[in-house]
């Protein structure tokens, strides 16, 4: 990348708190709370399974829930079963799903330089089959949304 020309003094100009990246990063500051937007993506949306799946404590995940819907990434949604008291579900919102495209191309840089070539899951297109892959491009291309994406066990991949 490369700045204009009234932005290569980096000294004379700053962003501060301003900058999206560093507040993305604030949102999204613990494991857990990325691991909670992963679970969503997942169709996890109880709060025990957030727990189960996440493996780490009740208080460390009603955080993460607590933090990612006051800012306006999950919603609660109440349901009941028969003969039994309420609870609430957490989906994600419109702002939530448009963390998509982060999630996937983060999942797709590990799955480059961390898992030696055998990436546990893939991630493919419903409709078409084909493996997603996020990139940079000036070109607009259809977007695919997370109801319309298979996630695949690589059958390459072996736990360690």
């Amino acid at each position: 990348m490369e700045f204009e020309e009234r932005l290569c003094d980096r000294d004379a100009w700053a962003i501060g708190d301003g900058c999206s990246a560093e507040r993305v990063l604030d949102l999204l500051s613990t494991k857990t709370v990325f691991l909670v937007v992963r679970e969503c993506f997942y169709g996890t949306t109880r709060f025990e399974d957030f727990v189960a799946q996440i493996e780490t404590s009740a208080p460390a995940v009603s955080r993460a829930l607590k933090q990612l819907e006051s800012a306006r990434i999950i919603v609660r949604v109440p349901y009941q079963e028969p003969g039994r008291r309420a609870h609430d579900e957490y989906r994600l919102t419109e702002a939530g799903e448009d963390l998509l495209p982060v999630f996937l191309s983060l999942m797709q840089w590990g799955d480059k330089y961390l898992q030696e070539g055998r990436p546990p899951l893939s991630f493919v297109e419903t409709d078409t089959g084909c493996t997603l892959k996020v990139c940079v491009t000036a070109h607009p291309a259809p977007e695919t949304t997370s109801d319309n994406i298979e996630i695949r066990l690589n059958p390459a991949w072996r736990h360690s």
